[in-house]
């Protein structure tokens, strides 16, 4: 029996490539993310079955319920990517853009770990992932909410791992660092250097989930730099 995967945020980016390389291995997959339209059109290209839930982080309510049938329509699912994210460089501090941010990056994100956690805590099992970000380990004083969040994402995970361990799960919990990577996301940043395709990075993710690692920083070569950020003292990164 094939392995079933749901990805939340599966329209663009590393999620779309994620998909498109779980289910050339044979991954059954549910796919979700806020425009239908690309979904549909990743669903059409994969060599394996797919189910399709439109629903927008930023609502967490209408989040965690959709999540919920998904898994009900899907009989059941083996892991939970949560990839979906917002973020844009925010010198001014819109609060606008710092509360949508919020929103998806923190409320939305809790939101469905929350449904994913309880279910995998009721089945016995389960592998849930959390897409955070290098800026999880510096921020930037260019998108403070976006920096700040990441930061959240990852320490929640962390907690979630410690509850698993606490309840004698046999869960893997695990987190994703990825440095930059040319997506939509990340199209109008001029400062990027060492950047990879979606493609390199969502397959280096994907060895990851199959090798059930705690953590990884996508693609390799961040392994140094996520060192230096936690060795070096705050000062050095003041200016950025």
């Amino acid at each position: 029996m094939s392995k079933k995967a749901i990805i939340i945020g599966a329209s663009s980016g590393i999620g779309n490539s994620l998909a498109r390389i779980m289910s050339a291995k044979g991954y059954t997959l549910g796919l979700t993310g806020r425009r239908r339209n690309l979904l549909d059109e990743l669903a059409r290209g994969l060599p394996h079955p797919s189910f399709i839930s439109d629903f927008d982080l930023a609502d967490v309510e209408a989040s965690m319920q959709s999540l919920k049938k998904l898994i009900e329509d899907m009989d059941g699912v083996d892991i939970i990517v949560v990839n979906a994210g917002f973020g844009k460089t925010n010198k001014d501090l819109h609060w606008e853009t710092e509360l949508l941010t919020i929103d998806v990056n923190v409320r939305g994100f809790s939101a469905v770990c929350n449904v994913a956690f309880d279910y995998f805590k009721k089945k016995g099992s389960g592998h849930l992932v959390g897409v955070s970000s290098m800026l999880a380990l510096v921020g930037t004083g260019q998108s403070a909410a976006y920096s700040a969040s990441k930061a959240y994402v990852s320490s929640y995970m962390d907690c979630l791992r410690r509850r698993a361990n606490q309840l004698n799960l046999p869960m893997t919990l695990t987190d994703i660092k990825p440095g930059f990577v040319d997506t939509p996301m990340t199209k109008d940043n001029p400062q990027m250097f060492w950047v990879s395709s979606s493609d390199k990075a969502a397959g280096q993710i994907c060895k990851a989930i199959e090798r059930k690692r705690e953590h990884a920083y996508i693609t390799r070569r961040w392994t140094l730099i996520g060192w230096l950020m936690k060795a070096l003292p705050s000062f050095v990164f003041a200016k950025f």
